[in-house]
This record gives structure tokens, C-alpha cells and sequence, in this order.
């Protein structure tokens, strides 16, 4: 694993130190692929559950401004982890495509 990006690498799930952004260069077969594979899986069902809390919480009118920005802080936590997962996921769709003679 690098901590660094590089071109053909999968952007894992999670960040590193400081904050930046960590990269598995692989087949994508191993150990530490199937590790974010499950972390991609956990961190989308969360948000999914997210979305439901606030779903409930925006129908109710005794909602407290605090309880409004903790579900704000969740929901901009949950979308940065979204926002990852799918740029990771499409570099890897892009790459596929251009390994089989499909470039976008």
C-alpha cells in the first residue's frame, strides 16, 4: 500500500495520515482489496441508514437546531466517504474498460 496516488492504483476507502489519500496498487485480489471492498460496503449502508434519520428528523418540526447540525456534520462525513468510493469505483471501471479495448 502507498499513501500516495498512482496511476493504475485503487483509491481505498480511507484516508491516512494527515488526512491524504491512500492507494493500493495490486490485482485487486488480495487481502487488503477485499478489506475495502467490505469498508466501501459498510461506509454505503451507512449512509443509506443516514439518510433515513434524516429523513425522520427533517419530519419533525421539534427538531432542535442541534440535532440539525449533528445530522449536517454526519451527513458531510458520510458524503465525502460516498463521494471517495465512487471516484475510486469509476477509475477502476475506466480502467477496465481501457484494458479491454474499450476506452472512454
Amino acid at each position: 500500500m502507498t499513501r500516495h496516488s498512482t496511476e493504475g492504483a485503487r483509491l481505498l476507502p480511507w484516508a491516512g495520515p494527515e488526512g491524504k489519500p491512500c492507494c493500493l496498487v495490486g490485482d485487486g485480489e488480495g487481502y487488503a482489496s477485499r478489506v475495502a471492498d467490505d469498508v466501501e460496503s459498510v461506509q454505503l449502508g451507512m449512509a443509506a441508514d443516514l439518510l433515513g434519520h434524516v429523513d425522520d428528523l427533517l419530519g419533525d418540526r421539534s427538531a432542535t437546531p442541534e440535532q440539525l447540525r449533528y445530522v449536517v456534520a454526519r451527513l458531510a462525513e458520510s458524503l465525502r466517504e460516498v463521494h471517495r468510493v465512487a471516484r475510486s469505483r469509476g477509475a477502476r471501471l475506466a480502467a477496465a474498460a481501457v484494458r479491454a479495448g474499450h476506452p472512454e
